[in-house]
């Protein structure tokens, strides 16, 4: 199969042109009075009470205000059949191998912070503990250990620099680069130092840190042979319909590290469509180019590799349930040829990929084409569902399927398959959510794969191929 890369340099190109013009837009307004609306390249969340502990402490006493006592407990059942994250390349194999898995996820959260005008003071504690999987690693487990610890110093609304130092979660964009990931048992946090500039008109990081390992019979401690630095600048005004964000991101990684030595650079754009500014439209795109070198059989390749992605929806407002129609494209290169010189599959950094690439975790933004159709539907005002399918082929059939994180299934029938058909197989998955009250929910969801004909072929040297089941049910309850 060609290499895709080039088929898709116009589009590209497009992106780039928008956000182009986005940048050359701008350019009057840092001479030109601004308006008041601030932009933050943290993807912001809905507007939460200030939690349970807090709001009955503050009515207690006023000196409760700068304090935040809070916390959560989360358990998730999940069930997996004919596939699971936990031993990828046994994924969809019909005999010779244990392929169900079941468990328990428990999850407690505890969390004390202090805000004063210029000095804000925080510390999480998780305990993450994990029941019944097969999986001898346990990735579920890391017994009681410090989420988050880190110092801000600035006050935002009075001067426009703030430095925020020490254990911290990183969330920009989509989290399709970076993420908390919270969706797994331990999440991501950073030992980390990030130095924010804000205006009326524009949002500058600057951030270092190591990503933090988890070790469940040990402090967690962060990986100090791999590096990740970068800018990440947002805007909501330089194009009033849309958010607009621009990044160059740096992964450094030496021996030692949990992934094999690279110095990659990641340059990007990403553009999103503001609530409200279409009349029921939205839309959104993110356009990477990385460069660099990669160790790969002990030998150094250039990186040269892309990624993208592109969708956008309709919602019907005025309909029962506000029903939301959406089509997306995903696509991130694969390597061509393992002995040019060149290592051509795209790195994801640290993701939050269970939102992106369907809820069953078994694909990443790596040496894939994904075509998402959804529709989501909200029939009450405390439950909403959702309904997504996809379309999975390779970019390339001289590179690996990759899973969500980790490396390329290169075992039980997987390997670099160049002569197999591209198509891996679509995935439906359902998903549902309902609010109890505003401080407990619940969760669940279903998804099914069905094979095509890669994972077909791939399987028939060892007893064959099988769909793949998986399902869920989550309780949450925040204090």
């Amino acid at each position: 199969m060609t290499h895709p890369t080039r088929d898709l340099h116009s589009l590209r190109h497009l992106v780039l042109g928008i956000t182009g013009a986005a940048v050359l837009s701008a350019a009057p307004t840092f001479a030109q009075p601004a308006p008041a609306a601030t932009a933050s390249p943290v993807k912001p969340a809905a507007a939460p009470s200030a939690g349970l502990a807090n709001e009955w402490l503050r009515g207690q006493s006023e000196n409760f205000n700068p304090w935040d006592f809070g916390g959560q407990f989360r358990a998730r059942y999940e069930m997996f059949d004919d596939a699971t994250p936990s031993f990828p390349s046994r994924d969809f194999q019909k005999t010779g191998v244990r392929n169900e898995n079941d468990y328990l996820w428990l999850r407690e959260k505890l969390h004390l912070g202090y805000d004063s005008p210029w000095i804000r003071a925080y510390a999480e504690g998780r305990n993450s503990d994990s029941i019944g999987d097969i999986d001898p690693k346990r990735p579920g487990r890391d017994t009681f250990d410090l989420q988050q610890a880190y110092l801000g110093i600035g006050n935002l609304k009075e001067f426009p620099l703030e430095l925020k130092i020490g254990r911290q979660e990183f969330i920009y964009g989509d989290e399709r680069l970076i993420g908390a990931s919270d969706w797994g048992n331990s999440g991501r946090s950073f030992d980390a130092a990030r130095l924010r500039y804000q205006d009326s008109s524009v949002t500058v990081d600057a951030l270092t840190g190591r990503v933090v390992l988890t070790d469940d019979k040990k402090f967690n401690q962060p990986d100090n042979d791999d590096w990740l630095s970068g800018i990440y600048v947002s805007s909501k005004t330089w194009v009033p319909i849309q958010e607009t964000q621009l990044f160059v991101l740096s992964r450094n990684s030496s021996v030692g590290a949990a992934v094999s030595p690279r110095d990659i650079i990641s340059i990007g754009a990403r553009v999103k469509s503001l609530p409200g500014k279409l009349q029921g439209w939205d839309y959104f795109a993110e356009v990477v180019e990385q460069v660099g070198t990669v160790n790969q059989a002990n030998t150094r390749r250039d990186q040269e590799a892309a990624a993208i992605a592109v969708g956008g929806g309709y919602t019907w407002k005025e309909t029962f349930g506000t029903p939301r129609l959406g089509l997306e494209y995903d696509f991130s290169t694969g390597d061509s040829n393992p002995n040019d010189g060149r290592s051509e599959t795209f790195d994801n950094l640290f993701p939050t990929n269970h939102k992106h690439y369907g809820t069953m975790d078994l694909v990443g933004w790596r040496n894939i084409h994904d075509l998402r159709s959804g529709l989501s539907l909200k029939p009450t005002p405390k439950l909403t569902t959702s309904l997504d399918y996809h379309l999975f082929w390779l970019a390339d059939t001289h590179d690996f399927f990759y899973p969500q994180a980790g490396a390329g299934r290169n075992a039980d029938g997987y390997g670099r398959n160049s002569s197999f058909d591209s198509f891996v197989g679509s995935e439906l998955d359902i998903d549902a959510t309902y609010a109890l009250t505003g401080w407990a929910g619940l969760r669940a969801g279903y998804g099914h794969f069905f094979t095509g004909s890669y994972i077909d072929s791939s399987k028939m040297a060892v007893g064959g191929s099988t769909d793949a089941d998986w399902c869920y049910l989550q309780f949450t309850l925040s204090f």
